[in-house]
């Protein structure tokens, strides 16, 4: 059971990243799990359900990044890598999609997008401020604005390589280690 549930999941993810919350059904998951809707209700009975067990992955995989051992460089290179790696050219961050779709979401769903927002930030902040503390990451005043700026980079440019189609991300990359870290 908790496999199929982890395949929801997984699915339900990879569909954020293509067309956002608000567009997949259960219908997307019966057709492409070969299972009945009733099978998808059975673990996630509202949608909603679902959108919180995908948030709650989100904010796992998250923590797993800045709790991970390693210096801040290492912390900061793998948070960039695992969205090249999870997130398709066709595809955008599915934090971006959820934020996209804010006004159209339940409060328990709205509620839970702040959050893990929130968290993005803070988790970010903390890996630049473990950078400055090991001089890698240039020194600022304004460490959110610092981590704000970067998230901002990173998703516009997920956006932009969507549409245009061609890979840019890492030209992208260097230009914000240029900016922001010591070394690269």
């Amino acid at each position: 059971m908790e496999n199929r549930k982890t395949q929801i999941v997984d699915l339900a993810l990879k569909l954020i990243r293509e067309k956002g919350y608000v567009a997949i059904s259960y219908d997307d998951f019966s057709k492409q799990l070969g299972v009945t809707k009733a099978s998808i209700h059975y673990h996630f009975e509202k949608k909603e359900d679902l959108g919180i067990a995908v948030l709650e992955r989100i904010l796992n995989n998250l923590q797993n990044i800045v709790n991970s051992s390693g210096t801040a460089e290492e912390k900061l290179k793998h948070y960039i890598a695992y969205r090249t790696e999870k997130i398709g050219c066709n595809e955008i961050c599915p934090i971006s999609s959820f934020q996209t779709d804010f006004e159209s979401l339940p409060d328990i769903l709205q509620q839970k997008v702040q959050a893990v927002s929130q968290l993005e930030v803070s988790l970010l902040i903390t890996i630049l401020q473990e950078g400055i503390n090991e001089d890698f990451v240039q020194d600022s005043e304004d460490i959110e604005s610092l981590a704000l700026t970067i998230l901002a980079c990173i998703k516009g440019i997920l956006q932009y390589r969507r549409v245009l189609g061609k890979d840019i991300y890492p030209q992208v990359i260097n230009q914000i280690n240029r900016l922001f870290v010591k070394r690269i």
